[in-house]
């Protein structure tokens, strides 16, 4: 991933906290044929290694699996992201030298891929997946609620990955390279229609 030194986010309890937010990532690999990519939700165990390990699982169906064991893997998380106008710039009523750009918060991760197969990996991996979806509603839904033997067919259709992180980066492209006056026009100009993307910028200052 580029990374301009002013956009290079370091700090590992805000990837993670990106991950945790946005954790419908993009597991990237490379297959018989090629690239393969699929989006799945990932839960983050950040105490389990010292980057952390992610875990998913992915239906049987999808061609990606079977040459996963092993293998680097990428996964992309994508944060909050807008694009950017000049009318947004006090720079542009100064001098008229600005050009559109898109705002984004993302993480990259790398790490080896370990397929996992077994009945009770996949029934905790799934319990704590839905444990976290669920916990904020006013009336849970629990695996358990399920009858077993239907749960039991459907953890046959899924096989799990564990990821052990290697390398995490992190891009903040929140207009840090732009002045005070800009920053806060984008600011409030995304007040309105990017309320995420606005906050960030405000808190981009360093």
């Amino acid at each position: 991933m580029y990374q301009p030194p002013h956009f290079k986010e370091e700090r590992l309890d805000l990837q993670h906290a990106l991950i945790r937010a946005h954790p419908f990532g993009l597991l990237v690999s490379v297959g018989p044929d090629g690239p393969q990519a699929n989006g799945v939700p990932f839960l983050l165990d950040a105490m389990a290694a010292p980057l952390g390990v992610l875990t998913t699982h992915l239906a049987r169906a999808k061609g990606q699996w079977p040459s996963l064991d092993g293998q680097n893997i990428l996964a992309v998380f994508q944060g909050p992201q807008a694009y950017i106008s000049p009318s947004h710039y006090e720079t542009k009523r100064e001098t008229g030298k600005v050009v559109p750009t898109w705002n984004y918060v993302m993480v990259q991760v790398r790490g080896i891929a370990r397929v996992r197969e077994e009945a009770s990996w996949l029934k905790e991996q799934v319990e704590n997946l839905t444990r976290m979806h669920e916990f904020p509603l006013a009336q849970p839904w629990h695996v358990s609620d399920a009858p077993t033997h239907y749960v039991e067919s459907q953890l046959k259709g899924i096989v799990g990955i564990e990821i052990t992180i290697a390398s995490i980066e992190g891009k903040w492209k929140v207009s840090q390279n732009r002045t005070e006056a800009d920053r806060e026009g984008v600011a409030r100009g995304l007040a309105e229609s990017q309320v995420d993307m606005a906050k960030l910028v405000r808190l981009a200052h360093r």
